[in-house]
């Protein structure tokens, strides 16, 4: 049997809040029953093995279990493509519609993720930056590890243009790459590069490590009724390259899916996500001409009726804590309309 479809022991053993869980399930499904056929479509990317000291935000398997107990018990989880047509076709949804994306295509969705998914009788939809596919790391990623093996209290980033920044503490060491992520995120991929290169030269770190899912797993995942989605070959910001490069990105990057999976995917999520700084209109009408049925922001909301299928929206569910975790969630319902940037 694949690992992937194996209940992990340490999850068998939980059960120290089942009674506290079924009574939470109760209210919130006294409490959000208003949802008027909404769909709420939350955002992951990665679910860690262990809690990751620099990045408190991201869950482990242990919150990303707790958090999908909660959607398994108080809301109802539905496969995105299905709910999208449902939208389309004017057809309702269950109430308290929910749909699970992960972002960017981590080794870690198909070793953590998929297990806890399939144990909770849940689906989610991937997009897949293909050209980090079998061996890649994103830029972002590169960068972390970069200064993660970096032991000094300072890093002389002048050469970046960065200056020189403090990275003595766990704080200092979170401040020094976001500054550096900020820095990286709207370059042009050749620039990002150069960058990226120039950065492994300052810390001495070696090779980035593969963090990505291999084409196998991803096809292995569509085979165990997972959605994929397409996420452009490179990652880039949209806005970022020009016509032809854009067009390239997203056509390329959903022919080789199409490889992968034997089928074309339908639906796309913009890189970072965000209308009119991301990406623009023009952006929008090569996602249509590429193929694809729908696509994703990264812009607060829900899905109703009457939405434009080609920019609709998703958001983060941060709070970890599985409370705070399912008030958020059933609160999205009452956000009534959405407006794009």
């Amino acid at each position: 049997m694949d690992s992937a479809c194996r209940l992990p022991s340490w999850l068998s053993d939980r059960k120290e809040y089942r009674l506290l869980r079924l009574l939470l399930s109760t209210a919130f499904t006294v409490c959000s029953s208003a949802s008027d056929r909404r769909l709420a479509v939350l955002i992951f990317h990665r679910v860690r093995p262990h809690q990751d000291p620099l990045f408190p935000g991201e869950p482990d398997r242990v919150q990303f279990a707790d958090a999908m107990e909660i959607v398994a018990r108080c809301f109802h989880c539905v496969a995105l493509d299905e709910a999208l047509q449902r939208i389309a076709c004017g057809r309702s949804l269950p109430e308290r519609a929910v749909a699970i994306t992960f972002d960017d295509g981590y080794a870690d969705n198909f070793s953590e993720a998929l297990p806890i998914l399939q144990y909770y009788g849940l689906t989610a939809t991937f997009f897949i930056a293909s050209g980090f596919l079998d061996g890649g790391c994103m830029w972002n990623d590169e960068a972390v590890e970069s200064l993660r093996a970096f032991s000094r209290s300072a890093i002389d980033l002048r050469p970046m243009g960065l200056g020189i920044i403090p990275c003595r503490t766990l704080e200092e060491q979170v401040a020094a790459i976001d500054a550096v992520k900020g820095f990286l995120k709207y370059q042009t991929p050749t620039a990002r590069r150069e960058a990226l290169d120039l950065l492994r030269d300052i810390t001495g770190s070696g090779q980035p490590p593969q963090l990505m899912l291999s084409s196998a797993q991803v096809r292995n995942m569509h085979s165990l009724g997972m959605g994929i989605g397409g996420h452009t070959v490179d990652h880039p910001i949209l806005a970022c390259l020009d016509d032809d490069a854009a067009r390239r990105e997203i056509g390329e990057d959903r022919e080789r899916l199409a490889g992968i999976i034997g089928i074309a995917p339908t639906l796309f999520a913009y890189p970072n996500g965000k209308p009119g700084k991301d990406y623009g209109p023009h952006h929008v009408a090569m996602v249509r001409a590429a193929g694809y049925r729908a696509a994703f922001t990264t812009v607060w909301g829900v899905t109703s009726p009457g939405i434009d299928m080609f920019q609709l929206p998703r958001f983060s569910p941060w709070d970890r804590q599985p409370l705070r975790f399912a008030l958020r969630l059933a609160h999205s319902y009452t956000r009534h309309r959405f407006r794009l940037a």
